[in-house]
């Protein structure tokens, strides 16, 4: 397993599972329980102990999912992330999220607990207020802000004294600088993360899975040069970057492998600079 530095003290695989979508989407499913709880046990045993979830996946069913599946685990060596939705970030509510998410997670406490996108309806000082209480509280071990630009992460990170550690937004080899949420990730967002310290935490690395299938003259090239897959290419692209790590679904044994044996090797540097450059990928 390929480990990124989250503070001097901290690291974290570099590539994690991510729950969207199981338990359901928008809404609960619980059709697949066993299935799903069955995935994230599998992937814990397979040394994916990073596990991206939030509260509103699901309506909190994802988390309830996790919660299930990480009972028999040694907690210390897991690292959960969860996220309060936008429209609770006033300062009770916020408090009130995180411990309805601590019980379906069936844990006491959250490594890494974000703001799921920005809410100009709320004054960004009060949210870092609760977050701040809930580090003193230690139901959360650090915090950190997702789908945020520059300016709004240096508008944060005034109001707290604990340093935002992280910043989830999405990013893959189709989706550089124009996202469904932000914009100007490799222009701005990631030079600024990299610069200040700030984990990126990619989600949608695959691209729903189109970067997963053939179709795309570079990377098609790359992953027989390679001997490798089309999804392994774009992820062991994506983890090659400082300070970046990928969250991706999978509710297959067989996909977990092959996202894990992302790892482990090196795109050649001439290679790199092709996917970096070459947007016929686009």
């Amino acid at each position: 397993m390929k480990y990124k530095k989250l503070t001097d003290q901290i690291k974290i695989p570099a590539i994690g599972l991510g729950t969207w979508r199981i338990g359901g989407n928008v809404e609960a499913d619980t059709t697949q329980n066993k299935e799903h709880i069955s995935a994230i046990k599998t992937a814990i045993k397979l040394e994916i102990t990073l596990i991206d979830t939030a509260e509103s996946y699901a309506k909190g069913h994802a988390e309830e999912l996790v919660g299930n599946a990480i009972q028999g685990f040694d907690r210390s060596g897991l690292f959960i992330i969860s996220k309060v939705s936008p429209e609770h970030l006033k300062h009770n509510d916020l408090i009130e999220s995180a411990r309805m998410s601590l019980k379906r997670l069936k844990t006491d406490y959250i490594d890494l607990y974000l703001i799921h996108s920005p809410n100009p309806e709320i004054q960004i000082q009060e949210t870092m207020r609760a977050l701040d209480h809930l580090i003193e509280l230690k139901l959360i071990r650090f915090i950190g802000v997702s789908n945020f630009s520059v300016e709004q992460i240096k508008e944060a990170q005034r109001y707290t004294k604990n340093k935002i550690v992280a910043n989830q937004v999405e990013y893959n080899l189709l989706t550089r600088n124009s996202g469904h949420v932000t914009n100007d990730m490799e222009s701005r967002i990631i030079p600024y993360c990299q610069k200040n310290n700030i984990l990126v935490i990619a989600w949608r690395p695959l691209a729903k899975g189109e970067l997963a299938r053939p179709g795309f003259k570079l990377l098609d090239e790359l992953a027989k040069k390679y001997n490798k897959t089309q999804a392994q290419i774009s992820l062991n692209w994506l983890i090659s970057k400082k300070g970046i790590v990928a969250v991706t679904k999978s509710s297959k044994t067989g996909h977990l492998k092959e996202n894990l044996d992302a790892m482990g090797w090196s795109l050649k540097l001439e290679d790199v600079d092709r996917l970096n450059n070459e947007y016929i990928l686009a």
